[in-house]
C-alpha cells in the first residue's frame, strides 16, 4: 500500500465515522449542536481530503480514462455537495442544508464505499481473498 492510498484510506474512514456522528447528533430527538458542528468541521475537512488525494489516484485495471475510472466522477459532486450546503447554512436554510450533507455523505461514503469492494481493487481483493471468494 502506498503512502497516498494509505492516506486516502485514513481520510475517508474518518470522513465515513465523523459524518454518521454528525448526522446522528442533529437528529430531532437528540440536539447536540456541539457535537454536530466539531462532527460536521471533521467530516468536511475529512471529505475534502479525501476526495484531494482521489484526485491522484489511478486505475488501470478497470474500465477508466487515463487512469481516471467512474468513482472519479463522485469527487466534484462531493466538493460542489459541500460547496452548497454550507451556502445553505449561510442562508439559515437548516432543511437544505441536512437534505444535502444526508446526499453528501450517502454518495461520497456510502456509495464510494462500496465501490471499494470490487474485487479487482485494493480493499476488494483482500477482503474477497481473505473470504476465500477469490
Amino acid at each position: 500500500m502506498t503512502p497516498l492510498i494509505a492516506t486516502h484510506a485514513l481520510l475517508a474512514t474518518c470522513a465515513l465515522i465523523t459524518g454518521a456522528i454528525a448526522l446522528w447528533a442533529r437528529r430531532m430527538a437528540a440536539v447536540r449542536p456541539a457535537l454536530h458542528r466539531a462532527a460536521g468541521y471533521a467530516f468536511t475537512l475529512s471529505l475534502l481530503g479525501a476526495a484531494l488525494t482521489a484526485c491522484f489516484l489511478r486505475d488501470e485495471t478497470i474500465l477508466n480514462w487515463h487512469g481516471l475510472t467512474l468513482v472519479h466522477l463522485l469527487i466534484p459532486l462531493a466538493v460542489l455537495g459541500l460547496a452548497g450546503a454550507f451556502i445553505h447554512l449561510k442562508r439559515r436554510n437548516f432543511a437544505a442544508h441536512r437534505r444535502t450533507m444526508q446526499r453528501v455523505y450517502l454518495g461520497a461514503c456510502v456509495l464510494a464505499g462500496l465501490f471499494t469492494l470490487v474485487p479487482n481493487r485494493l480493499i476488494g481483493h483482500w477482503l474477497w481473498s481473505t473470504l476465500g471468494l477469490i
